[in-house]
């Protein structure tokens, strides 16, 4: 009997070519600083909240436009300026396909956060890339000289991931002066941890629009939370790709009281800062080369050896992150930095691994 080729239905080319993200997971059951969450725990307010959450309410459809009432107003905005969304990702997804076209160009300082790059290839514009020095210092002027009438997007983290390094307020309006037709995309995932935004510029700059997420300091990764906050004239278009119900009825609920602790969230920030600067201070004695960084990590320089440290790091039971892969970042590895307790641990098995690579 002959044999029968069967057919099967093609993914359209743009996806058949998209670039692939694997997330590192596998067994994470140890100190977990390789993915700039929250190390310890959400608010104990939203923990109460999910307690009293009803199974019958969850048969309900979610409704996001009361949350994103109280978000707007604790951000000293308009409602209609500001979008929930099923985390960061989703703002950054739904705003790439929002306005990239073909034959438009989104503009990137490099490394940063790979996610830019993956949605914009499912589009059928071209990532523009502008390499950071040796130091990785925000590359403003260069970034300025690689703008053109083709330039749609420019998406800027500040702080930057993986290097934690910033833009200034002063560079990020020039780039939106040099840009009017084009989206800057602002980052402000690390927000908490640096303290400067340019969230209260929206809608006074005509084509800023500010991402944030509470998957950091708030420790609300699981729910998959964030928010994109633009102009009115630009939002309006935004929504009419954002599923109406991609932010979940858990995380709805949730969300307001964790906004509301503001006592949980400065604790834990100002455990992250001091925690920081003890592994700076440990980093430094260790002779081991470092970035300044504004976030809530600090990318360090470990060499030929990265993968070994890695290895011997997780062995320790603490997971970094090696940055390796990212543009400029050879040999570089990346540790988030959670409370002083735990870093009294991670720096622990520091010392012993670099011992044990000497």
């Amino acid at each position: 009997m002959a044999e029968t080729t069967v057919q099967m239905p093609a993914a359209r080319a743009r996806v058949r070519a998209m670039m692939e993200y694997h997330p590192p997971l596998g067994s994470r059951d140890a100190l977990r600083l390789d993915f700039n969450e929250n190390t310890l725990a959400c608010s104990s307010k939203v923990s109460e909240t999910l307690a009293q959450i009803s199974a019958g309410s969850l048969t309900r459809y979610p409704e996001r436009e009361p949350v994103e009432a109280i978000v707007a107003a604790h951000l000293g905005l308009k409602p209609e300026q500001v979008a929930l969304t099923n985390g960061v990702d989703e703002a950054i997804h739904v705003l790439f396909e929002t306005f990239l076209e073909a034959g438009d160009e989104l503009l990137l300082p490099v490394p940063t956060y790979t996610m830019y790059e993956v949605y914009a290839s499912s589009t059928d514009a071209q990532a523009v890339t502008v390499l950071a020095g040796d130091n990785l210092e925000f590359p403003f002027e260069r970034l300025l000289a690689a703008i053109t009438p083709r330039t749609k997007i420019i998406a800027v983290a500040n702080p930057n991931s993986p290097s934690g390094t910033v833009a200034t307020r002063a560079q990020l309006l020039e780039i939106a002066r040099r840009a009017p037709q084009a989206v800057l995309l602002v980052d402000e995932a690390y927000f908490h941890f640096y303290g400067e935004t340019v969230m209260d510029l929206i809608g006074q700059v005509p084509n800023l629009m500010v991402a944030r997420t509470f998957s950091k300091a708030y420790g609300l990764a699981g729910l998959r939370l964030g928010l994109l906050a633009g102009p009115v004239e630009l939002m309006r278009w935004v929504r009419r790709v954002l599923s109406p119900y991609s932010v979940n009825s858990l995380a709805l609920a949730c969300l307001p009281p964790a906004l509301n602790d503001t006592a949980y969230l400065d604790w834990y920030v100002s455990e992250v800062l001091a925690a920081r600067a003890e592994l700076e201070a440990a980093l430094d004695k260790l002779e081991v080369k470092r970035w300044p960084s504004r976030a809530n990590f600090i990318l360090v320089d470990i060499g030929a050896k990265h993968r070994e440290f890695v290895q011997r790091m997780r062995t320790a039971g603490v997971l970094v992150r090696d940055r390796s892969n990212d543009p400029g970042c050879e040999g570089r590895v990346r540790v988030t930095i959670g409370t002083r307790e735990q870093m009294g641990a991670a720096i622990a098995a520091l010392k012993e691994t670099m011992a044990a690579l000497q």
